[in-house]
C-alpha cells in the first residue's frame, strides 16, 4: 500500500515545528556544552531536545510513521512511510561556535524520498522539496538553469574524503576544495549551484536523506559508491551504515571526479 503525500495542513505543520526547533537553535548557539558519543562525535543537549521535538511532532502531524533518527531509534522501519531526521547537522561546528550547521528531515514513501527540509537556522534559510514537484529556497523555486548559471568552479569534500587528495597526489585536484563540516548542506550545495560536485566518505541515512530528494529534483547526478540507499532493509540498524557518495551538477562533472570519488574505496 502507497502512502499518500502530506497534505497542505500537514506541511505547514511541519513548517511549524521546524520553525520551532531552528528558533531554540539559534538561542542555544554560542551558549552551549558538548559531549563526546562513543562513536567519538559531537553531542549537545540542543541535539537531543531537537531530535526528541521533532520525532513527538511528526508522531502528532503523521499518526502511525515511525522516525529514524541520528539520536533516536536507529533501525529501518518496516512501515512503508517514515521519517528520517537529523535533529543538528554540523555538531562541531555548533558547538565550536562556527554558524553553519542544519535541521535535515525528509519523509521517506515506499523506499524513497517523498518530502524533505533542510534549514539553515543561522542563514534563516529553508530548502524544501517534494518528489515530482521540484525545490524551493524559502519558497524560491529553484532551476536546474539557475544553479547551472552560478558558474562555481568550488568541489565541497567532507574531512574523510581529504585522503584522495594523498591517494591521487600525483594529480592536481580539478576544483577550488571547500570543507563546510555539515555533510547535508555539503551535497545540497551542488543543488544550489554553489559547488560543481561534493564528494562524501562516510555519511548516515540521516545526513544525506534530505539532501538526496532536492539533488534529484534539480537533476544532479549521483555515485552511489558502495551501499544503495535505495535498497534499504526493514530493520537493519543503519547505526554504523555509511553510504559514501559523489554528488555532481552534470554527467560531464560526474565523469571528471569519478576517479577521484573510486579512490575513496582503495584500502
Amino acid at each position: 500500500m502507497t502512502s499518500a503525500p502530506l497534505s497542505p495542513a500537514q506541511l505547514l505543520a511541519v513548517h511549524q515545528l521546524l520553525d520551532g526547533v531552528a528558533e531554540r537553535q539559534r538561542h542555544d548557539f554560542g551558549h552551549i556544552v558538548s559531549d563526546v558519543k562513543p562513536d567519538g562525535s559531537l553531542i549537545t543537549a540542543c541535539d537531543r531536545w531537537s531530535d526528541e521535538t521533532l520525532v513527538k511532532g511528526f508522531a502528532q502531524i503523521c499518526s502511525g510513521e515511525s522516525t529514524l533518527s541520528e539520536e533516536g531509534e536507529k533501525h529501518c522501519p518496516a512501515t512503508s512511510a517514515f521519517w528520517v531526521v537529523d535533529p543538528l547537522d554540523g555538531t562541531t561546528n555548533f558547538a565550536a561556535g562556527i554558524p553553519y550547521w542544519a535541521i535535515s528531515v525528509a519523509r521517506f514513501v515506499d523506499g524513497r524520498p517523498m518530502e524533505a527540509f533542510l534549514d539553515i537556522p543561522s542563514l534563516r534559510q529553508r530548502i524544501v522539496a517534494i518528489r515530482g514537484r521540484g525545490a524551493w529556497r524559502n519558497g524560491k523555486r529553484l532551476t536546474a538553469e539557475t544553479r547551472l548559471a552560478a558558474g562555481s568552479a568550488c568541489v565541497s569534500l567532507c574531512s574523510r574524503a581529504i585522503r584522495v587528495l594523498q591517494r591521487r597526489h600525483q594529480e592536481p585536484f580539478p576544483g577550488k576544495i571547500r570543507l563546510l563540516g555539515v555533510a547535508s548542506l555539503n551535497l545540497v550545495s551542488v543543488a544550489m549551484g554553489q559547488t560543481v560536485a561534493a564528494l562524501e566518505a562516510t555519511p548516515k541515512i540521516w545526513d544525506l536523506a534530505a539532501a538526496w530528494l532536492v539533488l534529484s529534483e534539480l537533476g544532479c547526478p549521483v555515485l552511489w559508491l558502495r551501499e544503495d540507499p535505495t535498497a534499504l532493509v526493514p530493520g537493519r540498524d543503519l547505526s554504523d551504515v555509511g553510504f559514501p557518495v559523489l554528488a555532481a551538477s552534470s554527467e560531464e562533472q560526474l565523469t571528471r571526479l569519478r576517479p577521484w570519488g573510486e579512490s575513496l574505496l582503495l584500502p
